[in-house]
C-alpha cells in the first residue's frame, strides 16, 4: 500500500501480508484489512504524515533513522574526522572563528585542565555566562571529562545562583567577572566571604559548601583561577588521563543539569544524559541547516542543544551574533555570514522585523528557521515568512525535561498548520493526551494534558526524588502540564497550561517565586501574580497586591524593592492595587478571572458583550 505509515518502508506495496492481520486471515476483505492496518498508533515521521492513522490521542513517531548510541564528546570527534577544516563556530561580536579541528583541540585542552584542577567524572561545574566562545568550550570539555555541566542564567542574582550552585553541589563555577550590569565576581565574593584570602581551588563557604574553584574568564582576582590557568594546566599527563577516561564514559551518564522552575517557585534541576541530548539534537536537526544563526541563549536548551550540539552532531556552522541579545546584531550576522537557517523566540523575530532599518539588510540567504520557546501568534508566523523571506519556517515544541524537542512542523505544512499547531510528533517519541483527572487517553480533538515518553525524557530532577516521581509516572510518562489536542496525523495544538507559568519573550517565569519575594515587603498583605497579554513579548508580569491596612505604596517603590533580588525579567511590569480577589466557592483564588480583570483594568482586553 503506497504511503503506508505503519512500517518503515515507503515502497509501492506494504511488506506485511495483509491476510495475517488481526489473526483472522482471509476472513477480512481488502477494505477491512486496510482500515485495520491504518488504525494503529504509529505515525511514520521520516516525512510529514499524509494518512490519518491515529484513532485516539496517542502517537508513536516511527522512523527509519535509528537512535544514536554516542556520547557528546564522541559526536564532536566524529564530525571533526569528517570535516576538520569546516567552520564550527563563529562569535561575530567577539571576532572568534574556529574550525572543527581547532574547536576540538581547545576542548581537549580545557578538559585536561579541569582534570588537573581536581575535578572528576560526575562532579558538577556551573557555567554562568552569556553567549561566548568559552561557553561552548566548557560545554564540550565537561562532556569529554565526564563532568556534569550546570547551566546558569546570566541574569541571575545572588539568591538565585546560590540556590542553583548549592542544590546541584557544584564543585566549580566558570563565569566572567562582569557582563553589562551584572558583577559576577562581586556576587561570588558575597557568597564566599574571604575568598580573596584563600588559594585558588581551595574556596570554603558555608553558603556553598561544595564549591572549591571559581574560574574567571576575563580577569585575574585573588582566590580565583583565570581561564588561561585552566588551559595551561592541561599537561600531557592529564591529556593521557582524559584519553583513558573515555572508556568509562557511557551515553547513559548524566551530562547536563538545566534548572527549570515549577509551581513551587524553586528551580528544579532537570538532569539530562548524553543519550537525551545527542538524539534530540540529531532528530530536531535533520534538516538542511548549513549555517545556523543562533541568537537564543546557550544557557537554555534551545541554544545549547538546538545550537551548539546540532553543530557537533550534524557538522553545521553555528553563528552567534552577540553575547547578549541584540536584534540589530542578528540582522547584521544573517547578512554578513550568509546564514541559511535562524533560531529565535517569537519576541526575537518581532524585534528583528521592527528594527527601523530592517529593509536595508540582505536576508536572501535565509531559507529556513525555527520559532520556539513560547507560543507563536499566527500573524507573526505570516510576517516572518513574508517580510523576512523565511519560507520554510517551523515551530518546535518541547520542554527542558524532554531534552527539549518533542513536536516539530514540516517546511511543507500549510499556513493553518504552521500558525495553529506545533507540528507532528518527532522520531522515537511517544505522546498522548489524557484526561487530567482519570489519566485515560482522550478521543482525537479532545483537550487534555499532554504527556511524553521516550529517549528524550530526563533522568529526573537532581537530588529531588519526590518531584521526579510527581512529574514522571511509574510507566515513564512525563507530565508536561500543558493542555493540548491531537489530530489523526499527530499534529498537536497547545491550548493552555495547567500550571500558572508565564512565558515572557521565551523566558519561563513562575508566579510563586515572585509572590514569595513580594510577600516579604512590609507593606504588602497579600499578592497574586498573573501573566497578562502583550503584543511584543507574548505575556507580561502583573502583580495584583493587597496592602496592609492603612499603608500606601507605589509601583516604583516595589520595583526598587525587587531590583537585585530577582532577575530583571521577573520584575513585574504592571502593579495593580486591589482590595480582594475573585474566589471559588471553596475559597480558592481564581487566577483565570484575576487575569481577565487585570487585563480589563490595564486596557489590554475589551469588556465582554452582555449575554442576551
Amino acid at each position: 500500500i503506497k504511503g503506508c505509515t505503519c512500517v518503515p518502508s515507503l515502497s509501492e506495496s506494504c511488506p506485511w501480508d495483509i491476510g495475517f492481520l488481526g489473526g483472522r486471515g482471509n476472513d477480512l476483505n481488502m477494505s477491512e484489512n486496510i482500515s485495520l492496518l491504518f488504525s494503529c498508533s504509529g505515525i511514520h515521521v521520516d516525512s510529514p504524515p499524509i494518512i490519518p492513522t491515529l484513532t485516539t490521542s496517542y502517537a508513536h513517531g516511527t522512523s527509519t533513522s535509528s537512535l544514536r548510541n554516542t556520547t557528546v564528546g564522541d559526536s564532536l570527534l566524529q564530525t571533526v574526522e569528517r570535516w576538520p577544516d569546516r567552520e564550527a563556530v563563529i562569535f561575530v561580536g567577539d571576532g572568534v572563528r574556529k574550525t572543527f579541528a581547532q574547536l576540538q583541540q581547545d576542548v581537549d585542552q580545557v578538559a585536561a585542565g579541569l582534570l588537573a584542577l581536581g575535578l572528576q567524572k560526575g562532579d558538577r561545574l556551573g557555567m554562568w555566562a552569556p553567549n561566548i566562545y568559552e561557553w561552548v568550550l566548557v560545554q564540550f570539555a565537561t562532556a569529554r571529562a565526564g563532568i556534569i555541566m550546570v547551566t546558569v542564567n546570566p541574569a541571575y542574582q545572588v539568591q538565585e545562583v546560590e540556590h542553583i550552585l548549592r542544590a546541584s553541589g557544584c564543585k566549580a563555577v566558570v563565569c566572567r567577572a562582569q557582563f553589562k550590569t551584572q558583577n559576577y565576581s562581586d556576587m561570588l565574593r558575597e557568597l564566599c566571604p574571604g575568598i580573596e584570602l584563600s588559594s585558588p581551588g581551595d574556596t570554603r563557604s558555608v553558603r556553598l559548601p561544595d564549591l572549591r574553584s571559581v574560574i574567571l574568564l576575563d580577569s585575574r582576582q585573588q582566590g580565583m583561577f583565570h581561564f588561561e590557568d585552566v588551559m595551561q594546566a592541561g599537561s600531557s599527563t592529564f591529556m593521557q588521563l582524559l584519553q583513558d577516561l573515555q572508556k568509562k564514559i557511557s551515553f547513559d551518564d548524566p551530562i547536563n543539569i538545566q534548572f527549570t522552575s515549577g509551581t513551587t517557585g524553586l528551580p528544579k534541576g532537570a538532569t539530562l544524559s548524553h543519550h537525551n541530548i545527542v538524539n534530540n539534537a540529531y532528530f530536531v536537526g535533520k534538516r538542511p541547516l548549513n549555517r545556523i544563526c543562533v541568537p537564543v541563549p546557550l544557557y537554555h536548551c534551545f541554544g545549547c542543544v538546538g545550537g551548539a550540539l546540532c553543530m557537533a552532531v550534524h557538522g553545521v556552522t553555528a553563528v552567534f551574533p552577540s553575547a547578549g541579545y541584540d536584534g540589530k546584531a542578528n540582522l547584521a550576522a544573517l547578512e554578513s555570514e550568509r546564514c541559511t537557517f535562524i533560531y529565535g523566540t517569537p519576541t526575537m523575530y518581532i524585534d528583528m522585523i521592527n528594527q527601523p532599518d530592517f529593509a536595508k539588510y540582505d536576508l536572501s540567504s535565509v531559507q529556513s528557521g525555527i520559532i520556539g520557546g513560547s507560543p507563536s501568534p499566527s500573524e507573526l508566523v505570516k510576517k516572518v515568512i513574508s517580510e523576512m523571506g523565511v519560507k520554510e519556517l517551523n515551530i518546535v515544541y518541547g520542554t527542558t525535561e524532554n531534552s527539549p524537542g518533542t513536536f516539530c512542523q514540516s517546511p511543507t505544512d500549510n499556513m493553518e498548520r504552521k500558525s495553529e499547531t506545533v507540528g507532528f510528533v518527532l522520531d522515537h517519541v511517544e505522546a498522548k493526551v489524557v484526561d487530567p483527572t482519570t489519566g485515560q487517553v482522550v478521543p482525537l480533538g479532545t483537550t487534555g494534558e499532554l504527556q511524553i515518553r521516550g529517549y528524550c525524557v530526563m533522568l529526573g530532577y537532581w537530588g529531588d526524588e519526590a518531584k521526579t516521581r510527581e512529574t514522571i509516572t511509574e510507566s515513564g510518562w512525563y507530565k508536561t502540564g500543558d493542555l493540548a489536542t491531537m489530530d489523526a496525523f499527530s499534529y498537536c495544538r497547545i491550548v493552555g497550561r495547567i500550571k500558572d507559568m508565564i512565558i515572557r519573550g521565551g523566558e519561563n517565569i513562575y508566579p510563586t517565586e515572585i509572590e514569595q519575594l513580594l510577600q516579604t515587603h512590609p507593606k504588602i498583605k497579600e499578592v497574586q501574580v498573573v501573566g497578562v497579554q502583550d503584543t511584543r513579548l507574548g505575556e507580561e508580569v502583573c502583580a495584583c497586591i493587597r496592602l496592609v491596612d492603612g499603608e500606601q505604596c507605589t509601583a516604583e517603590e516595589i520595583k526598587a524593592f525587587c531590583k537585585g533580588q530577582i532577575s530583571h525579567f521577573k520584575i513585574p511590569r504592571y502593579f495593580l492595587f486591589v482590595t480582594s480577589y475573585p474566589m471559588t466557592g471553596t475559597g480558592k483564588i481564581q487566577k483565570v478571572k484575576l487575569r481577565e480583570e487585570a487585563e480589563l483594568r490595564l486596557g489590554l482586553r475589551q469588556p465582554r458583550e452582555p449575554e442576551l
